[in-house]
């Protein structure tokens, strides 16, 4: 694998590459003792798009990523990914903006697992700062399970600055914060929002929870503290998308 290429592995996240940026993969390493539907599946996709495959020994494929869950399969991949401006999202939609803001995330498992429920709820893109964050490693591809190619994830310099712009743009930005005193369930919040979620243990540094138009908690009712930030942003993003399908009477 040359410095200008990283690997992706597992179906999900191979194919999701060949369905949304083919051109981008070289070549695909295959078990050779496979002979299943899910395999035949990712081989026509590959073929299709005039992608290399190159059947090996499960061993060699251990070699090539140690550790990883691969399921049979690994791509390389070009390592230069596109970049997506936000305002090139904001001025393109047609419904109002629903983003998920993730704050110093350094586990790569909790990025992945953010990126899935983003795609999963329809939000338009996850917005990150580009220091203090963990980044798109192939951990957090492997884990997005596909979404790190369908959502636009997008990297700021400055994120107390892109949170100020997008409320220039009148979208609302709700920051998650175990002290608040409104809930989750009893807040109100317009169509038109960001969620903001903080970083394991730390949460919301200073200056973004000070930018944040609104702030709530998850009401817990158990023994724990608090959630784990995955299943936070699951939690508050489904209910943000069942409200916002209630006023548009989407189903």
């Amino acid at each position: 694998m040359s410095l200008h290429t990283h690997l992706i592995f597992g179906f999900h996240s191979v194919l999701a590459k060949l369905r949304h940026d083919p051109g981008a993969v070289r070549e695909i390493y295959v078990d050779a003792g496979r002979r299943d539907a899910r395999l035949r599946d990712l081989l026509g996709h590959a073929e299709f798009a005039k992608v290399r495959i190159l059947p090996v020994e499960s061993a060699r494929l251990a070699a090539i990523a140690p550790g990883a869950r691969h399921q049979g399969v690994i791509a390389s991949v070009d390592a230069i990914q596109r970049q997506v401006a936000l305002d090139d999202v904001l001025d393109t939609l047609e419904e109002p903006a629903f983003l998920l803001v993730l704050d110093s995330i350094q586990d790569p498992h909790n990025l992945g697992a953010c990126l899935r429920v983003a795609d999963a709820v329809g939000a338009h893109a996850v917005i990150a700062p580009k220091d203090r964050a963990v980044g798109l490693t192939q951990t957090a591809v492997k884990v997005a399970s596909g979404a790190a190619e369908t959502v636009p994830y997008i990297t700021v310099t400055n994120l107390a600055r892109t949170l100020r712009e997008l409320k220039e743009r009148e979208i609302w930005v709700i920051g998650t914060d175990d002290e608040a005193k409104e809930d989750l369930y009893g807040a109100q919040w317009p169509t038109a929002c960001a969620w903001v979620l903080g970083a394991e243990g730390d949460g919301l540094r200073r200056l973004t929870r000070e930018t944040c138009d609104q702030r709530v908690r998850i009401p817990m009712f158990g023994s724990v503290a608090s959630l784990n930030v995955s299943v936070a942003t699951s939690v508050c993003l489904y209910e943000a998308r069942r409200r916002a399908n209630q006023q548009t009477g989407r189903k």
